[in-house]
């Protein structure tokens, strides 16, 4: 298959460059692999020597790809013969396309959301509603009985597309899930069939101490569990077929499958993996896949049961047209010999189908070369300062496997017979050990989740009292001394003193106090792949939910700072950004566990530098000034109610973005907006007064206090930092008093982070209220719990010590706004999922892991396993405005 040529060119582009195909140029579903066929006998050999019959291949560019086709590896056909199918398959990706420049899309939940809108047009082009031809949507339509192969990557990109499939109607084959045994529960849940990579990593070099740091302990244990996933997935009854995609060469799947083997997989399953699997999933079983008559001549030859350790392919039958690979007919003379030549006796390992020799004579090694040639072998022999009686060559004629019988030829001239015998016994030694290894392969914890700090098991609900605490309801008690609090059934059950309940575990918390969770209304962890999607000024279709980082250990920082609850936002390079996601730090639970069960919908909207570019080099999308950010949400707005009228008429078209744009005008969806300047403040204020609805929460809001009167008249809240200022041009007028002085006017007022160290630590940054402006530390601790639950409108159901409320509670070790205060027990809905003594049996036990890990990787690299170089794995601390693109 032909490459696709890199576009030429530099600078932002945010238009289609082509006429007549879609209007987003990494849609590229016009593409026929028919058109960029070409046949590559070296490439195919490669396949044909590692056993492969035929494949399936397409242009292997673009988010939509275009039609794939089956291709059978004979190179001693023509293309007439070879091609099987011309169209078997339509394919999709989650990478851009290198033909164009255009910017959309910068960000994973992009891709995602334009995959949704293409099929959604796909299906309203098909009904005859277009004016104009699309070709995309054209070939989109044509390919839609094909089936649907998507490449994903890792377990959670399997999880984030087949739930777009389920959005858009479709079900995926899913290229991807080498690390699917994490999530194999979630993954067998999506009824999806993989085609599965095997591109094990190779062991870290960890003999520099000083580089081993480098390597995480999740990295250390993919090394160590990811041969398993074949056989955890087959025996969770997931359907795969295995593919050779990521290997560095074809030759290495047999290696790589005897790596899975070793840990439980079968021959029949990796035979199945690799044929009638394959076949089924493709939808060509009546061609390939098995020996039936009638059906295509495909299959090998080999020496052996074709998954033991020294079976060798003898051929290769494709199309019933015979590639040779080994000569059959020749003996196999690997192994280990003794010769004895002129009195000396010499060691002799032959291997790599007779084309590498060593040679020992006592405990020196001598240099060797071997030719193997029709049934004679020549090998050869240097030593520096060789005596006369060293031999030079031997030559053989190969009668047997285990004995070679012939002449050598010494270094004084003279000539002498040889004998050397095959060391059966060595072999026989060889083999025991390898049985012993199969024996020995063990997975090693898997932990929820399977990352540093997580779980041997799920955490689970318990029911808990928490015994003579200072309990800080946000509630008209206020503060409570010597106060119990019963946890059942993941909410607060009974609040008063000398409580008791059956078979409830008891916390002693005489002299701490227990808070409901501190809720971050403004955090950026815990998001994969992109916080700002920033290839258009409006970016509504697209959502933080899509694109849930579980394994974050953020979540499990915060959780050690006593946070439960977090709104995931959308950056701000866009006037109008994506749409939040609202999470309960659940550690050790899925992306869709942890997001708030029926969520109040929120968007993010931005004001000032960041969303005209203002410190941009060559920064040309609109709107470049203040005043442009006024007409883009004008012009959105305007659009979404024209948009809403077209409902029920004739040829309207679903659109996503102005579908969420319309939750908006109509009060379903809430806006939280990045905002700094007052006069953009107030604009926005009267631009939602004159759309009929009002803004929710102004965030960062450094200039509120200017404006409280006005902010509480229009009934929006400020969600703020506590003493931040002088960072940018437009923070210059920024006070610590700004929380305060919300507060005293009325504002529901609440401090964030939108940073992952600050997160940490809001329960400081709610005292600084006190420093700066006396408040109470009762409306002081409100700032980071039940206030920002008010913002998010689920103080329903958390941000205070209630009866029937959940069960979001941390208990501290001293007043929660004193510097000294540490989270010791954070729950969330009735389960633990921080505790300060097992973090420290934690810290021990990741610890010896590291070290047992390391220990066997070095002892990988003293077998002479391959190794590699030891890399740092860092994970972006995204904040407003980060950008990946």
């Amino acid at each position: 298959m032909e490459k696709a040529k890199r576009a030429s060119g530099s600078g932002q582009q945010y238009d289609e460059s082509r006429q007549g195909y879609y209007w987003n140029d990494h849609i590229r579903a016009e593409q026929d692999a028919l058109d960029f066929y070409k046949y590559d006998e070296k490439e195919a050999k490669k396949m044909i020597d590692a056993g492969y019959g035929a494949v399936q291949t397409h242009m292997n560019d673009g988010i939509a790809r275009g039609s794939g086709m089956l291709v059978a590896l004979n190179n001693n056909g023509d293309d007439g013969m070879r091609i099987l199918k011309e169209e078997s398959g339509s394919f999709f990706s989650l990478k851009r396309s290198v033909q164009t420049r255009q910017s959309y899309p910068t960000s994973l939940m992009g891709t995602l959301a334009l995959l949704r809108q293409t099929h959604f047009d796909a299906d309203w082009y098909s009904k005859g509603n277009s004016a104009t031809r699309d070709l995309s949507l054209e070939a989109l339509v044509a390919n839609k009985n094909l089936v649907q192969i998507i490449e994903a990557g890792d377990k959670k990109n399997v999880l984030r597309v087949d739930k777009m499939g389920d959005r858009v109607g479709k079900q995926f084959v899913i290229v991807g899930g080498a690390d699917a045994y994490e999530m194999i529960d979630d993954i067998k849940a999506t009824k999806a069939s993989l085609i599965l990579p095997i591109n094990f990593p190779d062991a870290y070099d960890v003999t520099n101490p000083y580089q081993e740091w480098y390597v995480n302990l999740a990295d250390m244990r993919e090394w160590k569990q990811a041969p398993a996933n074949p056989y955890l997935l087959s025996q969770a009854g997931i359907n795969y077929a295995i593919t050779s995609q990521g290997l560095k060469t074809p030759d290495k799947l047999m290696e790589k499958l005897k790596m899975a083997m070793e840990y439980g997989l079968t021959a029949d399953q990796a035979l199945a993996a690799l044929t009638t699997k394959p076949a089924q999933i493709l939808g060509v079983s009546d061609m390939v896949g098995t020996l039936q008559k009638g059906k295509v001549a495909n299959f090998i030859m080999t020496s052996g049961p074709l998954f033991e350790k020294d079976t060798k392919i003898y051929e290769n039958w494709v199309q019933g047209s015979k590639h040779v690979i080994k000569d059959r007919h020749r003996k196999d003379i690997d192994g280990s010999y003794t010769a004895l030549i002129a009195g000396d006796t010499y060691k002799m390992d032959i291997s790599g189908d007779a084309k590498k020799v060593s040679i020992k004579i006592d405990s020196t090694k001598l240099g060797g070369k071997i030719a193997y040639d029709g049934n004679w072998i020549t090998i050869t022999a240097s030593q520096k300062n060789a005596d006369d009686k060293t031999f030079t060559r031997m030559i053989s004629k190969v009668s047997k496997e285990d004995r070679l019988t012939g002449t050598a030829y010494l270094a004084n001239g003279n000539e002498v017979s040889f004998t050397a015998t095959k060391d059966v016994e060595k072999e026989k030694d060889e083999k025991e050990k390898d049985e012993k290894k199969k024996e020995t392969k063990t997975l090693g914890p898997l932990t929820f989740p399977n990352v540093s700090y997580g779980s041997a098991t799920k955490p689970q609900e318990e029911t808990i009292l928490y015994r003579n605490a200072t309990v800080w309801t946000n509630e008209k008690d206020g503060i409570l001394e010597n106060t119990d609090v019963l946890v059942k059934n993941g909410k607060i059950s009974k609040i008063g003193k000398n409580l008791s309940a059956s078979n409830a575990r008891v916390i002693d918390a005489t002299g701490k106090h227990l808070t409901s969770g501190i809720i971050d209304e403004h955090s950026h962890i815990a998001i994969d792949n992109g916080v700002n999607e920033a290839g258009h000024n409006s970016t509504a279709e697209v959502t933080i939910e899509d694109v849930v980082d579980h394994e974050d250990v953020n979540i499990y920082r915060d959780l050690a700072g006593g946070v439960t609850t977090s709104q995931l936002l959308h950056g701000s390079a866009n006037p109008i950004g994506g749409r939040s996601a609202i999470i309960k730090l659940k550690w050790g639970y899925s992306p869709e566990e942890m997001i708030y069960s029926d969520s109040p919908k929120f968007i993010k909207f931005a004001l000032g530098e960041n969303v005209k570019q203002s410190r941009y080099q060559n920064g040309v999308r609109f709107p470049q000034t203040r005043m442009g950010v006024e007409q883009v949400f004008e012009d959105y707005f305007t659009r979404a109610r024209e948009y809403a009228d077209s409902k029920g008429k004739k040829n309207f078209r679903y659109d996503e973005e102005m579908e969420v744009i319309l939750e908006i005008l109509e009060s379903e969806r809430f806006v939280s907006c990045h905002s700094y300047v007052q006069t953009e403040i107030n604009m926005l204020m009267k631009v939602a007064e004159k759309h009929g609805f009002r803004i929710n929460t102004f965030t960062h809001i450094l200039e509120g206090y200017k404006m409280a009167d006005k902010m509480k008249e229009h009934g929006v809240g400020g969600s703020t930092f506590s003493d931040w200022w002088a960072y940018k041009y437009e923070v210059n007028d920024a006070i610590p008093y700004n929380a305060a002085i919300m507060h005293s006017q009325g504002v529901v007022t609440a401090i964030n982070s939108d940073d992952a160290e600050m997160s940490r630590r809001l329960n400081q940054e709610a005292a600084k209220a006190v420093k700066y402006g006396n408040v109470s530390e009762e409306d002081a601790w409100k700032f980071v719990t039940l206030n920002p639950a008010k913002l998010l409108h689920i103080d329903d159901r958390t941000g205070s010590i209630k009866t029937g409320k959940d069960a979001d509670l941390v208990l501290w070790s001293d007043n929660p706004l004193s510097v000294t205060a540490t989270a010791e027990v954070t729950m969330i809905d009735g389960i633990v999922f921080f505790d300060k003594e097992r973090d420290l049996r934690f810290r021990e036990s990741i610890k010896e892991e590291r070290q047992q890990l390391i220990n066997e990787m070095i002892a990988a690299k003293n077998k002479g396993l391959k190794t590699q170089e030891p890399k740092q794995s860092t994970k972006t601390l995204y904040e407003c405005n980060t950008l990946e693109w």
